[in-house]
């Protein structure tokens, strides 16, 4: 069996079989505590006797960037043997860590993506960081600081720094003392914590970072090659999440490995067909290529193993949002225009988080970050879709940096442009824009409502959906013509309302379809109204004109029907669309807006596929697939998604609020004067009242002026029409509705 000796820092002696793919050898630990004349007696004694010899933390060279450096103390040393060759892990430590980054990121897909890693140190992990590089751009070094004491502040370590900083380091560290090179253990008091505290990431070797490294290490990922028992629980009691050792283990049945590249490489030589070939990387890759591992990822927190994430992108629906967040309450000095236009530029933001979701089927926990742009519906409007996009890719690098591997879009942000679509191809991970679930939600809502307000036959009656030939109301209109039918279609694009009339009675043969380009007097003979529109200012319904007891489902966020609008007709139940439960103790420090546990369905579908594990784009575009409605339905009911209580702005509807609109709806159904007239009064009452939707007010005359200003815009005209219409397809005239 082939032998190999492994001199090291420490004082422990030991002997053990190391396995390298099919092949064993006899590994010979010894120690030589820092003692340079006992490491060249070691030599001495060992040289000729062995078939390779290595230094486990005694370079014989130095790397750093594109600088290359022999390091006095470690080439002297090796002089000392004459007949074995002797080396420190250069030769496969690139080829490994390299090959171990990709093989970490197949494992736990995205858990380099957009971090920012500190390399304690950078000097001869050059492989490592190249290949890190590929997955962020934010790498800085701890090296100014390891071997010169440079302040920790900001810029030092710095990528930038690195192609000027390399030679000279190098040149400067080729002479330096072994204690310079590879600090002890012992920790350093009053250590500096800026760049750690910064860090994601903390990648070098163990024994440096033990050094180096505050005692508070809560949340971050340690990278080293390799980790002692010593060392794991070091960085356990520190409260390091994750522990990655990237070398092979050697030996059966040791899942982490425990020694270096110079180990490893050491066996390589000792293990050659041909004692003379040379010791480089091209004569290790055979070899490499026989070893069957992965990185060990350790979870050293067992409350934060097993968590899927995902991030959730939200947004102000009016500028009365920006003036009710903490953080810029001071705003409410300014001028609204002058904030609303201000906060569109603002970089996306980290606004709370989402803990405590778990299915109570499968136990699969999952973990939320939110996500805020600046922008109102009506400035996203204002802006090209490209303005937009650029800020969703922001939210995207930023979940990603945060071990999110879907991200949904919530409101306005997913029908800007082509809904999802680009930000999907641009980003790294996965996009939904929550639409799919929207619908299955929607319609859940509203299936609860109409039986709350007294039906007892569902498939009986009739369903209007405004804002039909949309991305929401086409699937709910289809969905529904399979439920009652017998819909109303009412949309102000005449080909898709045929289209969409053709493509129902198709899938759901003797359905009768009516289509219309207003609602009209149709809404009397419907006793479900869905709505999913972009009317800003305009009435895209007038209440009066319901049927008593009937229900209105406002899917459009910012909503569609006003408040003030609904309160005059009591009998009449108006919801907004199917807000959702997610299973589990639900934590959002975040005010959404909603009761405590209640997400908004697009939300909750970004949270269901998380918990599924599908990292996928699973709704996106204009055109949802009905299929994808119905198994997002399935997930739901597997892992006990339930739809929250029933609410109308803001309040949730009681089982007492129900009866009294039964009792009032009931008392104008038996009196058709006593309806006739309280419709009268209430169509003569709205025409006094100022236009509202998506909470914009036309009685100050501010649509007209927006209107009329941007008519004379040419790069806001194409947004013109969207103050006018009730709903569209066209990926230039965009429905309005939650996602």
């Amino acid at each position: 069996m082939k032998r190999c000796l492994v001199i090291h820092l420490g004082e422990k002696n030991e002997d053990f079989i190391a396995v390298l793919g099919e092949r064993r050898a006899k590994v010979l630990r010894r120690g030589f505590g820092r003692d340079l004349e006992r490491a060249r007696a070691l030599l001495r004694e060992y040289d000729g006797k062995v078939d390779a010899i290595g230094f486990d933390g005694v370079p014989l060279d130095l790397e750093l960037g594109d600088a290359h450096r022999p390091y006095q103390i470690g080439r002297e040393l090796a002089a000392s043997a004459t007949h074995t060759p002797v080396v420190d892990g250069s030769g496969v430590r690139p080829g490994l860590e390299r090959w171990s980054v990709v093989l970490a990121d197949r494992a736990e897909p995205g858990i380099f993506s957009q971090k920012r890693i500190l390399m304690v140190p950078g000097t001869n992990h050059v492989g490592l960081a190249n290949a890190l590089g590929r997955m962020t751009p934010r790498i800085h070094y701890y090296d100014p600081e390891i071997y010169f004491h440079v302040p920790d502040v900001p810029g030092v370590g710095a990528p930038q720094t690195l192609g000027t900083a390399d030679a000279p380091t190098l040149e400067l560290l080729k002479d330096a003392p072994l204690d310079k090179i590879a600090p002890p253990v012992e920790v350093t008091p009053n250590r500096p914590t800026q760049h750690f505290r910064w860090a994601d990431v903390i990648v070098g070797d163990a024994g440096t970072i033990r050094h180096f490294a505050p005692n508070n290490l809560r949340k971050k990922t340690v990278v080293v090659p390799s980790a002692t028992e010593e060392d794991v629980n070091v960085f356990r009691a520190r409260g390091a999440s994750i522990l990655i050792t990237l070398m092979p283990s050697l030996e059966e049945d040791v899942p982490v490995a425990r020694h270096s590249a110079a180990v490893i490489e050491a066996i390589m030589v000792a293990l050659r067909d041909d004692p003379t070939q040379p010791l480089s990387e091209d004569t290790y890759l055979n070899l490499m290529a026989e070893i069957q591992w992965r990185p060990s990822i350790q979870y050293l927190q067992q409350d934060e193993q097993g968590i899927n994430r995902f991030a959730f992108v939200i947004h102000p629906l009016d500028v009365g949002f920006v003036h009710r967040d903490p953080d810029f309450k001071w705003t409410k000095v300014l001028p609204d225009r002058v904030v609303e236009e201000a906060a569109a530029f603002l970089k996306p933001m980290h606004m709370g988080r989402i803990a405590g979701g778990r299915s109570p089927t499968t136990g699969q926990r999952i973990e939320g970050y939110l996500f805020g742009l600046g922008s109102t519906p009506r400035q996203m409007m204002r802006h090209s879709p490209r303005f937009t996009y650029d800020r969703l890719n922001e939210a995207a690098k930023m979940a990603e940096r945060m071990g999110c591997r879907l991200m949904g879009l919530g409101a306005f942000t997913s029908v800007v442009g082509d809904a999802g679509e680009t930000v999907a191809h641009e980003a790294a991970i996965a996009i939904t824009s929550g639409n799919s679930l929207t619908v299955a939600a929607t319609l859940e809502a509203a299936k609860q409502a109409v039986l709350n307000m007294g039906a007892t036959n569902l498939k009986e009656g009739r369903a209007m959906i405004i804002g039909a030939t949309g991305s929401i109301g086409a699937v709910c209109s289809r969905l529904l013509a399979q439920a009652i039918h017998d819909v109303v279609l009412v949309s102000i694009e005449p080909e898709k309302l045929i289209d969409l009339k053709r493509t129902i009675e198709n899938e759901t043969p003797g359905t009768r379809v009516t289509i219309a380009l207003r609602p009209g007097d149709l809404a009397a003979d419907c006793e479900l109204v869905v709505t999913a529109t972009s009317a800003f200012g305009q009435r895209i319904l007038d209440i009066s004109t319901c049927k008593p007891g009937a229900v209105i489902c406002d899917v459009a966020r910012p909503p569609d029907i006003g408040e003030r609008e609904a309160a005059l007709r009591p009998d009449v139940c108006v919801i907004e669309s199917g807000e959702v439960l997610i299973p589990g103790d639900i934590d959002i420090d975040y005010d959404i807006g909603l009761p405590k546990g209640t997400t908004y369905a697009c939300l909750a579908e970004t949270a269901l596929l998380a918990m599924e594990g599908r990292f996928e784009s699973y709704t996106l575009g204009r055109n949802i697939d009905m299929e994808k409605v119905k198994e997002i339905y399935r997930l739901f009911k597997k892992h006990e998604f339930r739809i929250a209580g029933l609410r109308t702005f803001g309040k949730v509807l009681s089982d007492e609020d129900f009866a009294e609109k039964r009792r009032l709806a009931a008392e104008l159904e038996a009196s058709p004067e006593r309806l006739s007239r309280v419709r009268a009064e209430v169509s003569a009452r709205i025409a006094e009242m100022p236009v509202e939707a998506k909470g914009i007010s036309t009685g100050d005359g501010v649509v007209e002026r927006i209107v009329k200003v941007a008519e004379r815009i040419p790069p806001l005209s194409g947004a013109v029409r969207r103050f006018r219409v009730f709903s569209t397809d066209d990926p230039d005239d965009q429905p309005l509705h939650q996602a």
